[in-house]
């Protein structure tokens, strides 16, 4: 009785939890000593690009057919792309590798899918650069002795010149020139957009600890020298060295637009592709379809669970109507975990869960039609109740383990060739078939005995459909 009476509690704090997740759309607690939030969070529900709208983007590695991608370049690829679209402000994107070479992205709800892409496919191969007491005027492309040849178009090389009387053209170098390469991005530990006391936009920069000795050694044995800063091959900034640089920070000037500095900064925070990439086809998919999606899946979601109560009610009496008060917190539960994981709705993840709905309810035929049984040969109540369970729990465990298993095969097929309808469907599906589990066999429980403790089965047997 003491544990059926925590149970009943625990599920009554659940509801609750449930109903303010569910009812709102950001959540934060706030911390009463110093009246700051503890914890703040958007919960609105994620819809994902068939039902919002947004772009859909096909990515390849840029290289020829001949060569040879390994899986760690393609999924560390994936994951410096999502890295960039999350701080360029994109949400919900998803992104799937496709076969050896191809990466699937989509970014629900953006409005200039134009600049995203540019500025996902980019390489952003920073260096820090030796030009000794000559530099090279700002823009030019130049040979570097890391990181590969550069991946704008190229320029003719230029010659090292004196500061004092900067060359016009620099197409006039009598030789190729590969300057040497103090550091690169890689050792950069995070960056951030800053303005200088001017008004100016730059980027501040941290270092890692090696990377901090490194710089600092080189500073300090090259003051009153130019460091020049490249991106791809492109001089952006030629600054002198005045003092060494030992504390690991400092900040890349030039004449940067705040959505110039904004870009780069992510850039450099994501670190550069392991591999090149290219768009191969890109498209725009408007809302007007997914509208009406959610409301003709909304209204189908509504049918079905209306449908469903009323069945169990009409066959099931009394066990019924507990197992609908059930399944309304199945409903309370499930939306719950997909504001709070959170899971980006796709047209086919609400048919899973519309799925799942009637799926949550065949544990609670098998407990019933047990239930009967037991009841009809003799058993008082509270004994029908506890072998029903038992008796039908080998066969919950094994029609709901092979959707599982279902769900799992339909994942990775689906994270495998990039088919992110079927991997909404998949996860939909089986966190209903999970809470749909802890519905059936600990709510419906839980308050069926709760029920029955306050009935007697001799004064109301048409009540258990005897």
């Amino acid at each position: 009785m003491r544990n059926r009476n925590n149970w009943l509690i625990f599920i009554v704090i659940l509801v609750a939890f449930s109903l303010w997740i569910d009812l709102s759309k950001n959540i934060a607690i706030i911390n009463p000593f110093n009246d700051k939030p503890l914890v703040e969070r958007n919960v609105d529900v994620k819809l994902g690009l068939d039902l919002r709208g947004g772009l859909q983007a096909l990515l390849e590695a840029d290289v020829p057919a001949e060569t040879v991608i390994t899986t760690e370049e393609l999924t560390n690829a994936k994951n410096i792309l999502q890295n960039r679209a999350n701080a360029l402000g994109v949400s919900e994107i998803t992104m799937q590798t496709a076969g050896d070479r191809r990466i699937v992205a989509e970014f629900p709800g953006i409005t200039n899918p134009e600049e995203v892409v540019a500025t996902l496919k980019q390489t952003a191969l920073l260096e820090f650069v030796d030009m000794g007491t000559s530099p090279v005027p700002v823009g030019t492309i130049i040979k570097t002795d890391a990181g590969g040849a550069s991946t704008t178009a190229p320029t003719a090389v230029p010659t090292p010149i004196d500061p004092a009387a900067a060359p016009t053209d620099p197409a006039a170098a009598p030789e190729e020139i590969i300057y040497n390469t103090v550091m690169t991005g890689a050792g950069l530990e995070t960056a951030s957009v800053t303005r200088n006391t001017a008004g100016q936009y730059q980027i501040s920069f941290v270092l890692k600890p090696d990377s901090t000795n490194v710089f600092g050694e080189y500073t300090t044995s090259h003051r009153g020298q130019y460091l020049a800063i490249v991106l791809d091959k492109q001089v952006i900034s030629t600054p002198t060295i005045n003092d060494p640089i030992t504390s690991g920070e400092g900040v890349i000037t030039g004449q940067f637009t705040q959505e110039e500095a904004q870009t780069l900064a992510v850039q450099l925070r994501s670190g550069a592709l392991p591999i090149p990439i290219k768009v191969v086809e890109s498209r725009t998919i408007g809302a007007t379809l997914g509208e009406e999606s959610i409301r003709k899946s909304v209204l189908a979601g509504i049918i079905g669970l209306v449908v469903v109560i009323l069945f169990m009610a009409f066959n099931y009496r009394l066990p019924g109507l507990v197992a609908d008060l059930a399944l309304i917190c199945y409903a309370l539960f499930s939306l719950m975990l997909f504001k709070l994981i959170p899971v980006t709705l796709t047209l086919p993840g609400i048919a899973g869960f519309i799925l799942s709905v009637g799926m949550a309810v065949d544990a609670n035929v098998l407990i019933f039609e047990r239930l009967k049984e037991e009841l009809r040969g003799g058993r008082n109540l509270r004994q029908a109740i506890d072998l029903a369970w038992s008796r039908a729990w080998p066969s919950i465990r094994d029609s709901n383990t092979s959707t599982l298993i279902t769900c799992v095969i339909l994942f990775l097929f689906g994270n495998t060739f990039g088919a992110s309808m079927v991997k909404g469907f998949s996860v939909t599906l089986a966190l209903g078939v999970g809470i749909s589990l802890f519905t059936a066999i600990i709510v419906t429980r839980t308050f069926l005995h709760t029920v029955m403790d306050n009935l007697k089965l001799a004064e109301h047997p048409r009540w258990f459909g005897l």
